[in-house]
């Protein structure tokens, strides 16, 4: 399995998703990621029905080591160190003013080791009038305007997956590997910052460029509209979605596919601005032939005549997908702290080489005697309790 990370230390104090997620893609790479927990429940990710060991954890902690221990001082705070003078990378998602109260910020850190590439992450940045406000996926959506793009206007309620949380998280990867790089020439480490609020706000450049360059304000319908994608529920209840785009075949080969050759004569189908102009009139037209008929049945004549398609699929049914099944999609340590743990492995190949090993989250201080040995004398073993 292709490790481009292999030779990288990363020290992980990320709680939630952000600081996690940003583990998580460098551990999926092959660095050595350690979460660093506290001794009292950890992650607070974790909590779940009595256990320490959620979906939610789950979800961005694979391939990760654990070590709890409390970093305000004593035996701790020397062992802790002493990783950090080995470390290539240090994590964490706190609040403004808390890394300094846990004695890991990032002046004191870099000065026990030069080439330490530090990254904080946080709501709304360092400084600013903003800078202690609470900030959680949510809250960096509607900031940022993103979320405005996702509700929609006639039933407001905030839809989808953390988003946000994800997102920053992949983008302060994206940094670590930047300084990385750079180090590899200047020998020394950088701070690397990144916020929620501006993570959401560049990963909503679509929105801002048109109203940089055009004066428009995009709303929740304006991409589905451009781009021509339209979603139709089909006989049996099930969900088709469709991407016609801009090219005239595709609504040319559409005409044929549901039974109406004259259709793009009609003046609401007559050229792409009409279509776009009309957009609920053509959705409306074609509702009732999409319902007529099974899904099953219309993905097989979509894809005979290339329209550009695909059944709205649920989690169980995308991994039983012939193609998620070709690629490999699904991986699983079969040997994890709680049974068998399945995931969906990276989508980065190196060389035509998938990356098709996952080593299940640990449990709370799993691996604190491999890590420390017996450097921290008294230390409770956590990992019993976790499990």
């Amino acid at each position: 399995m292709a490790k481009p990370l292999a030779n990288v230390t990363v020290l992980e104090m990320g709680t939630f998703i952000t600081g996690p997620a940003a583990g998580m893609m460098l551990a999926d790479m092959g660095a050595d990621v350690i979460k660093v927990e506290r001794p009292d429940g950890g992650d607070p990710f974790r909590a779940f029905r009595g256990g320490l060991y959620s979906p939610h954890f789950q979800t961005y902690n694979r391939n990760k080591r654990s070590i709890a221990i409390d970093t305000r001082g004593g035996a701790d705070l020397e062992a802790f160190d002493r990783l950090v003078a080995k470390a290539d990378v240090f994590i964490q998602n706190f609040r403004p003013g808390v890394a300094d109260k846990l004695n890991v910020d990032p002046e004191r850190l870099r000065s026990i080791n030069p080439r330490l590439i530090y990254l904080s992450i946080s709501g709304f940045g360092a400084t600013g009038p903003d800078r202690d406000r609470p900030a959680f996926d949510t809250v960096a959506q509607a900031a940022s305007g993103f979320l405005r793009l996702l509700v929609n206007p006639e039933n407001p309620r905030v839809v989808g997956p953390a988003l946000a949380d994800a997102i920053t998280g992949f983008y302060g990867a994206y940094g670590v590997l930047a300084a990385l790089h750079e180090r590899e020439t200047t020998g020394k480490g950088r701070l690397v910052e990144v916020s929620m609020f501006e993570a959401m706000a560049h990963f909503n450049l679509d929105d801002f460029t048109h109203y940089f360059s055009d004066d428009q304000v995009m709303g929740p319908y304006s991409r589905p509209n451009v781009s021509q994608s339209y979603v139709f529920q089909c006989a049996g209840g099930d969900w088709l979605a469709l991407h016609m785009s801009s090219p005239p075949k595709f609504w040319e080969n559409l005409a044929i596919a549901v039974g109406q050759p004259d259709m793009l004569a009609r003046p609401e189908f007559a050229s792409r601005d009409a279509r776009i102009e009309n957009y609920e009139t053509v959705a409306a037209f074609l509702a009732p032939l999409f319902a007529a008929r099974s899904r099953a049945d219309w993905c097989a004549t979509l894809e005979q005549l290339e329209v550009p398609h695909s059944p709205v699929y649920s989690a169980p049914e995308v991994i039983e997908t012939p193609q998620a099944q070709h690629l490999e999609l699904c991986v699983e340590d079969p040997d994890g702290p709680h049974g068998r743990f399945r995931t969906i492995r990276s989508p980065v190949s190196f060389d035509g080489e998938r990356s098709t090993r996952v080593t299940a989250p640990p449990v709370l201080g799993q691996h604190n005697h491999e890590i420390l040995g017996d450097e921290i004398l008294g230390l409770a073993d956590t990992s019993a309790a976790a499990e």
